[in-house]
């Protein structure tokens, strides 16, 4: 079973309003060998983490709506809880609200350095 799980892709969550952006990011992921679940909004995306165990998430956070704001703090502390590496994706100006947790990248980003960073965390869970 664990030697299964280790030969296994790894899950990815993409958690983002945009549907053009996940696409960037399925694609770059799936490149790599990773299986990717998305999500088009943080309130959509709970459910579908909680019933997938994805090994990382990657949510945008860049939203003007209250509820989508609040639904993506309840799945970043959700991710910390279970030891899940999450990454976040919002304006700069954001970044001091999302201390509680997680890898924070602030907008505009560039995909390159955006998806090996995601490598790099999916190597670090992957030895774990």
């Amino acid at each position: 079973m664990e030697e299964e799980r280790l030969s296994a892709p790894l899950r990815v969550l993409i958690v983002d309003e945009s549907a053009e952006s996940r696409e960037v990011l399925r694609t770059a992921l799936e490149r790599v060998g990773s299986q990717t679940l998305e999500a088009e909004r943080p309130d959509g995306a709970q459910p579908l983490c909680a019933q997938s165990k994805p090994d990382l998430i990657v949510c945008d956070v860049d939203s003007d709506r209250s509820r989508d704001r609040e639904a993506a703090r309840r799945l970043a502390a959700e991710a910390n809880r279970t030891d899940t590496p999450i990454v976040l994706l919002g304006a700069l100006k954001q970044q001091s609200a999302w201390t509680s947790g997680g890898e924070f990248v602030a907008k505009p980003y560039h995909y390159g350095p955006l998806i090996r960073r995601i490598e790099a965390l999916l190597a670090s869970r992957r030895a774990a």
